[in-house]
């Protein structure tokens, strides 16, 4: 197939932690509570991307809102009846927390988890709705990691590691078993990387199959540890991380998945915030799926020309959605921008607000979406005379909003004062 790896490649016979068998086994064992997600897919992707097929494996629309069901469930379902009664502790950015909420649920173990202050209110609040117990600690997943093992060592409870468990990767290398059966000539998939459990377990079952199949690796530039660890040969950590994309926000691998990943992975691509904006974007718009920063990652990735994917059958692995829904509206506006389809200005409006009514009907007539118009705090560039006016402005692109901008300046008592982007 197109992509073959070099001779040189650090993977060999898959001696890892984790073994095909063990993912079949999560499979059985999980069977009756995970969902078989759709793998839907896109024309669309496949053209902005080269490829000859581009599939959507959404686990945005798995139980909880994403994957991790799969994995801590998996490990749940194994505790001793002594481990069920003293009760599971976890930590999380959110849907972890949930997932191993809701397989508390089902299996009537206590469960408390510890999420970082930057979680999404969203995840907070439906972590509570599965009856877990959750402690809000740290302004990152490290500092909550520390206090979840800090809290087990105290009360007793089994700590469930969000990644670094084989069990945890195990239920996770589910998803790969179905990429095989519902895309079967798949040739290379991308999967984003937090801590590597959800890459490791796919890549364990794309690893022994009977041909060869790339696993990509996706990160955010701001949180981008895993290819200078695979690349080094040892694990690296950040000293801290900075990304929209927080349920991938980690600072490092831990031992057992960076194990699987050097015998796993082909390779490691960063995207930047704009970039997975955009892939929200893209999403929302073209495939009607609502994904979270972390479950976007993979198609911003698969559509940014890191990895040639001519001729070839890719899969997309979409691991969340579990996004506020004012958080997803500045998503897609930032998406937009990225994409260079929306612009904003600043109006100076000489008969506020009669004024108004002409920049509708402008921005109507020459099929533009007005996404604000509102009335702007005066400052010290603002004539004293004239309304200072915000416009938000969604176009086809750069051509057509410059248009529309350039009617709305020939508009008699309207000025623009300050264009906010600018497209070459």
């Amino acid at each position: 197939m197109s992509g073959e790896r070099e001779a040189d490649d650090r993977r060999g016979p898959n001696e890892s932690s984790v073994s095909l068998a063990d993912v079949e086994a999560a499979r059985e064992r999980i069977a009756d509570v995970v969902h078989r997600t759709p793998l839907d897919t896109s024309r669309t992707f496949a053209e902005l991307s080269g490829a000859a097929s581009v599939g959507l494996k959404l686990e945005n629309v798995q139980r909880t809102g994403s994957f991790k069901i799969r994995g801590a469930y998996n490990k749940m379902a194994q505790l001793s009846p002594a481990e069920r009664d003293a009760g599971v502790i976890a930590s999380s950015a959110g849907n972890h927390a949930q997932g191993v909420a809701l397989a508390g649920d089902l299996l009537d173990v206590e469960t408390t988890v510890v999420v970082p202050a930057v979680t999404p209110a969203a995840k907070i609040e439906a972590t509570r709705g599965y009856g877990a117990e959750v402690v809000v600690e740290g302004d990152i997943y490290e500092r909550s990691y520390e206090y979840a093992l800090e809290r087990a060592a105290e009360t007793g409870a089994t700590f469930v590691h969000p990644f670094d468990d084989e069990a945890i990767v195990a239920g996770q290398g589910t998803i790969g078993l179905e990429l095989l059966e519902q895309y079967p000539d798949l040739d290379t998939v991308f999967v984003a990387i937090g801590g590597g459990g959800l890459i490791g377990g796919i890549g364990t079952v794309l690893d022994a199959a009977e041909r060869d199949i790339r696993v990509i690796g996706v990160q955010p530039t701001g949180a981008s540890h895993a290819k200078p660890s695979l690349e080094a040969g040892e694990i690296r950590e950040l000293a801290d991380v900075d990304t929209v994309a927080e349920g991938i926000a980690d600072t490092r691998m831990l031992e057992t998945t960076f194990e699987i990943a050097r015998e796993v992975v082909d390779d490691v691509v960063s995207v930047n915030d704009r970039e997975i904006a955009a892939a929200v974007t893209l999403l929302a718009e073209r495939a009607k799926t609502i994904a979270e920063s972390a479950g976007a990652a993979p198609l911003a990735a698969a559509l940014s020309d890191e990895i040639d994917l001519e001729g070839e059958t890719v899969a997309v692995v979409i691991s969340g959605g579990n996004v506020n829904l004012t958080e997803h509206a500045e998503l897609t506006r930032t998406g937009l921008h990225e994409l260079e389809r929306y612009a904003e200005a600043r109006l100076a409006l000489a008969d506020w607000p009669a004024a108004v009514g002409d920049v509708v009907e402008t921005v109507t007539d020459r099929g533009g979406e007005l996404d604000v118009l509102e009335r702007a705090r005066r400052t010290a560039v603002d004539h004293p005379n004239r309304t200072p006016v915000i416009l938000g402005l969604e176009g086809s692109g750069p051509a057509h909003l410059d248009g529309v901008l350039e009617a709305l300046s020939e508009l008699e008592g309207v000025s623009i004062v300050e264009r906010s982007l600018e497209f070459e």
